[in-house]
């Protein structure tokens, strides 16, 4: 069994700055991609960033700039930093883990989410 866990998040103004975290454990034999997706309310699920095992980035266009994501692969961890935020970054954040248990494709795992909200 595996858990991703979500910590970070919270209020600030805008052209603030936040750092969330997202940790997997239990039974891992390796994480692939990992990514950050967000749900504004009353939008649909989105992808934010995205990171590969090998470290490759990927970004919306909303966030080029402004967010950066990255993985610490000892620590099972991924970590979006959010700087310069906008009140259109406001919403639930969920980090998604690829989860090899063994040699064979690894399924995806999401996190409990946690809330983002930025002041105008």
């Amino acid at each position: 069994q595996v858990q991703v866990v979500q910590s970070g998040g919270g209020s600030v103004q805008a052209g603030g700055s936040l750092r969330l975290s997202c940790a997997a454990s239990g039974h891992i034999f390796s994480i692939g991609y990992m990514g950050w997706y967000r749900q504004a309310p009353g939008k649909q699920r989105e992808l934010v960033a995205g990171i590969t095992g090998a470290g490759s980035t990927n970004y919306a266009d909303s966030v080029k700039g402004r967010f950066t994501i990255s993985r610490d692969n000892a620590k099972n961890t991924v970590y979006l930093q959010m700087n310069s935020l906008k009140p259109e970054d406001t919403g639930v954040y969920y980090c998604n883990a690829q989860i090899f248990t063994d040699y064979t494709p690894g399924a995806g795992n999401w996190g409990q989410g946690t809330q983002v909200t930025v002041s105008s």
